[in-house]
């Protein structure tokens, strides 16, 4: 009689247990299935939310003019007969006179708010000596405000520069635009303020080359 007893409660007690251990999954399985059974409802709500307007892109702006279209003004002088003449050309152009050759490799002007205003261009003067001899003479920038900083050392010819026609860029690398209507004002006044590119240059001919090289 008492081993029966016994057996009967442990087979109680084992059977609580198990009832414990069953209920004790079925809630861990419940917590682990509820996150995942949630997370396509917040995909899709990610999916739904509006995304933040991206910022206006800035108004197109006026830049500097490329070196191929600036145009300079070149003046000339014949020291033996004292004649002069001006050559406009642009960056990469050569006229030859005679026996002298004048190439323009570049212009630069300073924009109007700098506090000093300086007109250069890039020179180089090449002359003939003998026959076919040429040579050059002169390779480097020339100022208008300041000819004696940089001077073509020739006994007959001398070049100086009289002008860099260019347009300078509205704003610098570092320049912060304010958006709204004030960037609205800025675009406006870059197509106001564009303006016709100068024509080409003629090129020099040589039927004037006698009076300025005789």
């Amino acid at each position: 009689m008492r081993r029966d007893l016994l057996w009967m409660g442990g087979a109680a007690l084992a059977g609580l247990a198990a009832w414990q251990g069953a209920l004790a999954l079925q809630e861990n399985t419940a917590a682990e299935v509820a996150p995942a059974a949630g997370a396509p409802a917040a995909d899709a709500a990610e999916k739904e939310a509006p995304k933040a307007a991206k910022p206006a892109p800035l108004p197109g702006l006026r830049a500097d003019t490329p070196m191929a279209e600036r145009v300079a003004t070149l003046g000339v002088l014949n020291k033996r007969n004292g004649l002069s003449r001006d050559l406009v050309m642009k960056p990469g152009q050569a006229v030859r006179m005679g026996d002298l050759v004048v190439r323009l490799r570049a212009c630069e002007e300073t924009a109007p708010w700098e506090p000093e205003k300086w007109t250069g261009a890039f020179v180089q003067v090449i002359t003939r000596h003998s026959g076919t001899t040429w040579r050059k003479t002169f390779s480097g920038w020339l100022y208008k405000e300041s000819p004696s900083l940089n001077v073509v050392e020739h006994p007959i010819y001398d070049v100086w520069v009289k002008a860099c026609k260019m347009r300078h860029a509205e704003v610098g690398p570092d320049t912060i635009l304010a958006r709204g209507n004030d960037g609205a004002s800025v675009s406006a006044k870059s197509s106001a303020d564009k303006s016709a590119e100068p024509s080409a240059p003629a090129d020099a001919s040589a039927s004037a080359a006698p009076s300025i090289t005789e």
